[in-house]
């Protein structure tokens, strides 16, 4: 089997040649979840894991890419936690959990914070070329679960001061859920650069079965006729030094909007820019839901960060 290897600047561009790809070489399978076309041995870079995002109509998802996030970061399993953003999650829920959810396996899987533990092997040994989490665990297809994990591993590696990520997955829906998957592991990334005071280097996402279920291939057309799209990255680079204080704050500030609390008074004046504009979208997201459109404008005129604007507008939009 060859490993087909492509690279680009941005996920859009990445998504344009792998949906191409895939509706003109794909093999026709017949998983699970659904007729599918497939490439096998699959492996895609992103240079620039700042464009992490998707310009489109079709696949720009932050609020929801966002969401996921701190469900990870949150060491969640909690099916009512991801249905709030994400709802077809309920699916493959075991009960009220997700069995494969990603957050406990990065950060208390059997008692070890494995995203901790990389990072005092890099700090340690920069060269090391064990920086190595396990996402999914042999014990995973001894039993009968909804939901396992499709990613199997993170490595990280510091070459040249850059802190590069190589994700391998077993399985990865091309349509939804690599936006995503690249969105989340590359701001893992970055967290972990800024845990090492590293800079950014490149993210390569490594995939056994990239696939573009039937029932999603005419919204891959339709995301390829809507052209070319700006390169300018979307979201800026995250603030140097620790960024735990205010990934805590980010965590503190989510779980209260989803709940509809009040966020602590004087939160989003006390934190980074970069940060507070993420709990704004969290907000945004929220309004969004009770058709509230003049506060999803009033936060509009708060974020301090126009990369956004444009889903702001086309959730506005699709309110009115």
């Amino acid at each position: 089997m060859t490993i087909s290897f492509y690279s680009e600047e941005t996920l859009d561009d990445v998504m344009r040649w792998v949906f191409k790809w895939i509706l003109r070489e794909g093999e026709d399978i017949q998983p699970t979840k659904g007729p599918a076309k497939e490439l096998s041995g699959v492996l895609l870079e992103i240079a620039n894991p700042l464009a992490r995002i998707s310009r489109t109509e079709t696949r720009g998802k932050p609020f929801s890419c966002l969401g996921e996030l701190c469900w990870y970061l949150a060491q969640s399993r909690d099916l009512s936690f991801i249905a709030y953003y994400l709802p077809a999650y309920s699916k493959y829920a075991d009960g009220l959990e997700l069995f494969g959810g990603y957050g406990p396996r990065l950060f208390n899987w059997n008692g070890l914070n494995q995203f901790l533990n990389v990072a005092n092997i890099l700090k340690k040994k920069p060269d090391s070329r064990q920086a190595v989490i396990q996402l999914f665990d042999a014990h995973d297809i001894r039993g009968c679960h909804k939901d396992i994990p499709c990613t199997c591993t993170i490595q990280f590696i510091i070459r040249s001061k850059q802190l590069h990520m190589i994700t391998y997955m077993r399985s990865n829906d091309a349509f939804v859920g690599m936006p995503h998957d690249i969105f989340c592991f590359t701001m893992l990334q970055e967290i972990m650069a800024r845990i090492l005071s590293v800079e950014l280097g490149q993210y390569k996402h490594m995939v056994g079965s990239l696939h573009l279920y039937s029932r999603d291939i005419e919204e891959a057309r339709r995301f390829l006729e809507e052209g070319w799209q700006p390169t300018a990255t979307l979201m800026r680079p995250m603030p140097e030094g620790d960024p735990w204080p205010s990934i805590e704050a980010l965590l503190c500030a989510e779980h209260a909007i989803r709940a509809g609390d009040d966020l602590t008074p004087g939160l989003l004046e006390s934190l980074d820019p970069y940060w507070a504009d993420l709990i704004r979208l969290l907000q945004i997201f929220r309004s969004s839901k009770y058709k509230d459109s003049a506060r999803m404008q009033t936060l509009r005129t708060q974020m301090s960060f126009c990369g956004f604007n444009q889903f702001i507008d086309r959730r506005i939009r699709s309110l009115q």
